[in-house]
């Protein structure tokens, strides 16, 4: 059944003795900062996605060996968050939200657009490996719908256009910022590593703020207040 799950026919190959053994020392700092093991099995995901650009089956084995844990265990938290992915990512996951909002505000049409200008479907990956793209569910970002997200760093208010653009300069290599974010985006694989738990060392990384269409309802409610916005 895991092997179905996995799409895999043969048994996964093995990480090298010198991958596997700082992947143990690693998962074993991330494993002690819980006070159960099988707590550690998110992080532990993200760190093995950092490996690969995605969980292998060799992924979902280094986990269970981690935590005493069956592969059907660590395969269905695998297969139930969607920023664990299936396949081979490429440096940068490029996500367009087409649930209703960003839809109605043109998610669809940026998605549309997308696949005609990079050649690709939802899932795939450019050939240079540079971007994969994929329509995804909602960002909880809809005051700057349409929204599209890269590395799960946000890029509000997007065209056809902009989006082209943004993809176009991943391509070539140019430095890209997110649209909340002081710091220039990493790679999908580093990405990974920061969600593990471990420090993000980019300049910047901590100095976004929420932006003026967040915080148009708090300022309504206290401009509307009784007792004059004290709360």
């Amino acid at each position: 059944m895991t092997e179905i799950l996995l799409n895999l026919t043969t048994r996964p190959i093995p990480y090298s003795p010198q991958v596997h053994d700082r992947l143990r020392m690693e998962a074993e700092e991330i494993i002690a900062r819980y006070p159960h093991p099988r707590s550690a099995l998110l992080p532990l995901l993200h760190l093995v996605q950092s490996v690969e650009s995605y969980v292998s089956g060799t992924g979902i084995e280094f986990c269970a060996e981690q935590l005493g844990l069956t592969d059907a265990e660590v395969t269905a938290v695998a297969t139930f968050y969607s920023m664990y992915r299936r396949t081979r990512t490429g440096d940068y996951h490029v996500g367009v939200c087409t649930n209703t909002l960003c839809a109605v505000m043109g998610g669809d049409e940026i998605m549309a657009d997308l696949t005609r200008h990079l050649g690709i479907k939802h899932g795939e990956t450019t050939a240079d490996g540079a971007v994969t793209l994929e329509h995804i569910e909602c960002n909880a970002a809809c005051d700057y719908a349409p929204v599209v997200m890269v590395n799960w760093e946000f890029f509000d208010d997007q065209t056809p256009e902009t989006a082209r653009a943004l993809v176009d300069a991943l391509r070539r290599g140019e430095q890209v910022t997110g649209s909340r974010s002081g710091a220039p985006l990493c790679s999908f694989r580093e990405t990974a590593r920061i969600l593990a738990g471990y420090p993000d060392q980019r300049p910047g990384a901590n100095d976004g703020a929420p932006g003026a269409a967040t915080l148009a309802g708090l300022r309504a409610a206290q401009e509307n207040s009784t007792d004059g916005g004290a709360q």
